[in-house]
């Protein structure tokens, strides 16, 4: 791998030297002075709260050798360099674009409405059955977090990356960065539907993902999703696209799924398949994991152990239980309509006395918020819930949708407060009872959550 020099960095991004040697190797980037180790590269990046930039002494502090900024008002430091430019967020996506251009090693970019990180945490497992891979961590998906992960790139022999937005443009920038061998787009639903207008529109924004790809790459898709399904049935003589699904005929198809408390088995071509986590919804995760396994020439039996092996990112669908007895689905990272529906189809399946659904608001649905919480709401009737409570203005309408579609009254509650739903369902959840949590991030659900399972 060719080393990286500071010399390098100005270059690439048209930046100029206050100090330092040009000849320093920058190996590890951080923009976050609380992870600095020894000879990082600290980038100092310009947020809503704080400017990350004023923070450059601290980080030579904590033994950073080298800092990029955008604010030209700093002193030299002895010993150490400091590199000025426009633009530390443009600068970062330079440097991991010309970092990713050393590495011919597989690539899969994952993008989609919802199931996004949990897809991206199937495949990079099944991916590691044969490579070394890197994987974006977390949900670290945007502008920034995606140029950061690849400059972790190291000794690894593929990559796992996920891609998110929330308008036109922003996949083109990240795909034309990660340049994707293999891309996956898990469904086209609601997120963001609020900034985009339509899911046809949403469709179009996720297909931006193809333009950073070679001719010939191979695009593995959710063929049950009824837009990515038109858009095959449009394209399938035009782009490499495998298919996957359990309903329309696909390449990668599940049968005699199984959903139990701690899993779902389904066959796939006499092959028994466990996933470790409960959900129709992973059933077609995994289907696409199996697709990009192929593709990369992993054998089915490794593809399997991949799926079993599996871990979720923290916050979604992690199982556990109280000290009364009371189960406790966190969900809390984020929630649209669809991730919403198939949350409340995994409570309503699962073992239990009273199955208990605490939702809040979903964000960015702009014109369509109304219809969306009230879809959620005709959901929870559907899939006979025992107990509803609310948190949050728009959350209200999920209410009055369930009890509109025949829920009992006296087993909704509605709350403006996290602290009076905590109280709730500490009085109501006993032994044996199932409590799912789910909203989007900015309603901070994992506080419910903190104090319930305490």
């Amino acid at each position: 791998m060719k080393d990286i020099k500071v010399k390098d960095i100005i270059e690439i991004c048209k930046g100029k030297l206050i100090c330092g040697d040009e000849n320093i190797i920058c190996e590890n980037f951080s923009n976050d002075t609380r992870t600095i180790k020894e000879n990082d590269v600290y980038v100092g990046i310009k947020g809503e709260n704080f400017d990350g930039n004023s923070l450059y002494k601290q980080a030579f502090e904590k033994g950073a050798s080298v800092c990029i900024l955008q604010n030209n008002e700093v002193e030299a430091v002895e010993g150490k360099a400091i590199i000025i430019v426009e633009d530390t967020i443009k600068a970062i996506q330079e440097i991991a674009k010309y970092k990713r251009s050393f590495y011919d090693i597989p690539v899969v970019a994952v993008t989609g409405s919802v199931g996004k990180t949990s897809t991206k945490d199937i495949i990079a497992s099944v991916m590691s059955k044969k490579y070394n891979v890197l994987k974006t961590e977390g949900n670290l998906n945007n502008h920034i977090g995606l140029p950061m992960t690849i400059l972790k790139l190291k000794n690894h022999t593929a990559m796992v990356v996920e891609m998110g937005m929330n308008n036109f443009g922003e996949i083109r920038v990240l795909t034309n960065i990660a340049k994707p061998t293999t891309a996956v787009i898990t469904n086209i639903g609601t997120s963001h539907i609020g900034n985009l207008g339509s899911r046809e529109n949403i469709l179009k924004s996720k297909l931006e993902i193809l333009e950073g790809m070679k001719e010939n790459s191979t695009i593995v898709i959710n063929n049950d999703n009824d837009l990515l399904h038109n858009w095959y049935n449009e394209n399938k003589q035009k782009y490499n696209i495998v298919t996957c699904g359990t309903n329309n005929q696909s390449d990668v198809m599940a049968k005699d799924i199984k959903i139990m408390e701690d899993g779902t088995t389904f066959n796939y071509n006499n092959y028994k398949v466990k996933v470790p986590v409960p959900g129709e919804h992973f059933v077609t995760n995994s289907l696409i994991a199996i697709g990009v396994g192929i593709t990369n020439s992993i054998d089915v039996d490794n593809i399997i152990k991949g799926i079993e092996d599996f871990k979720l990112t923290k916050k979604r669908m992690d199982v556990s239980k109280n000290k009364n007895g009371v189960t406790i689905i966190n969900d809390s990272y984020n929630a649209s309509y669809d991730s919403m529906k198939a949350s409340i189809e995994v409570l309503s399946k699962m073992k239990g006395n009273k199955k208990i659904a605490v939702l809040g608001n979903m964000f960015e649905l702009g014109k369509y918020e109304k219809e969306l919480h009230e879809k959620v709401g005709e959901e929870v009737a559907k899939n006979n819930i025992d107990i509803l409570i609310t948190v949050g203005d728009t959350a209200k309408y999920i209410a009055s949708k369930a009890i509109d579609n025949g829920m009992d009254e006296k087993c909704v509650y509605k709350f403006d407060l996290k602290q009076d739903a905590i109280e709730k369902i500490k009085q109501i959840a006993k032994e044996n009872d199932i409590v799912l949590v789910k909203a989007s991030n900015g309603m901070k659900f994992d506080e419910i959550v903190e104090k319930i399972l305490n």
